[in-house]
């Protein structure tokens, strides 16, 4: 199988690429503009290998993406692109617009034109996979979880977007006929991670000796995936899940962000230790972010009976294998530093809702 992958440079999508070069026979095709995210040294020992291509471009340039229709003819569609980061989007909504909206409607355009072409087992087989996260459902109180069921309730411009170009993706499907299956994933972490998320963040600037900020009181609850997982999950919904279903993603490891870092301080203290101190004396509570989600969590019962598959990874063993991936490979994060980011706070503008 021949599959098209959007945003292949970033974090879920080299790993997912990773996954699908080394862990199945498929051949890729990889599109990515290499905004700051995308970075194709994470994707380095596949620049020659035979069942890969890269191609450098938008998915919101319509003639481009035909033409990689065209030339490539995919067997299926992972559509990972996106601008990603909470933060950013409060800074910058109008990237996030044109990228996760503009650019996904340019994108289902170009695949529904060339799945019209199609006929017999081609069309039959093809797939268009949007991949989303669990930020469309909004924020969970104390209890519960978030289903494919769950309404939709974004409240940061990055999650309006996502869940804007979910709803196009289903209209693709059901005005148009393209088959559309969608993916819901809690946070994701691992190795390849762009150093402005939360749990590179911590390790970076604990190995640097730099305070550690946490929002709040670190009381807001996260539920944690390994990139792995949620590639080979990709992967399993690809292959067997069902035209028009939805499928949500998660870890099943909800973990309050201040105990997430102060689990990444005590791993460190053991792999990297501090001359002095222990690195939880580096933490500081920062002033929280506008529109702060207060807990999400996701239930997988779906893609877990469905379709059977399970994380391999607790969180645990995660983070320890996603510690010791950072301290031998600086010199691929080191390169990001040397550029335009420097660890620095985004996302300062405070609300002005007064109610």
């Amino acid at each position: 199988m021949k599959i098209l992958v959007t945003g292949g440079c970033g974090f879920i999508g080299s790993n997912l690429i990773r996954h699908l070069l080394s862990a199945t026979a498929h051949r890729v095709v990889n599109v990515d503009k290499l905004t700051y995210a995308g970075n194709p040294n994470s994707l380095a020992e596949f620049a020659d290998a035979p069942r890969y291509v890269f191609v450098r471009g938008d998915i919101a340039d319509v003639t481009l993406m035909r033409g990689v229709f065209a030339d490539h003819a995919p067997d299926a569609v992972m559509h990972l692109a996106a601008e990603s980061h909470v933060d950013r989007s409060i800074d910058g909504p109008a990237d996030f617009i044109q990228t996760n909206v503009v650019g996904t409607f340019h994108l289902l355009s170009a695949a529904g034109e060339y799945y019209q072409q199609l006929s017999g087992s081609r069309a039959e087989s093809f797939r268009f996979l949007h991949v989303s996260t669990d930020e469309v459902y909004g924020a969970l109180g104390a209890e519960g979880l978030f289903s494919e069921s769950t309404a939709y309730d974004p409240h940061s411009p990055y999650a309006a977007t996502k869940a804007s170009s979910d709803h196009l993706a289903r209209a693709w499907r059901t005005t148009y006929g393209l088959p559309v299956i969608v993916t819901n994933c809690s946070n994701n972490y691992g190795p390849y991670q762009f150093p402005e998320k939360l749990i590179p963040l911590m390790i970076i600037k604990a190995i640097g000796e730099q305070p550690l900020p946490v929002y709040g009181r670190g009381e807001n609850v996260r539920d944690w995936l390994h990139v792995v997982d949620h590639a080979s999950a990709l992967c399993q919904v690809l292959q067997h899940g069902a035209v028009g279903h939805t499928y949500n993603i998660g870890g099943d490891c909800q973990r309050r962000n201040i105990d997430l870092v102060r689990s990444v301080c005590e791993i460190l203290d053991e792999l990297h230790p501090r001359q002095n101190g222990c690195h939880a004396d580096l933490i500081r509570f920062v002033a929280d972010r506008p529109g702060h989600d207060f807990r999400y969590a996701i239930d997988s019962t779906k893609i877990r009976g469905q379709l059977g598959w399970q994380p391999q990874h607790d969180l645990e063993s995660g983070l320890r294998q996603t510690i010791r991936w950072y301290l031998e490979h600086r010199d691929w994060w080191q390169a990001i530093l040397d550029g335009n980011y420097q660890l620095q706070r985004l996302g300062r503008v405070q609300s002005t809702d007064q109610t």
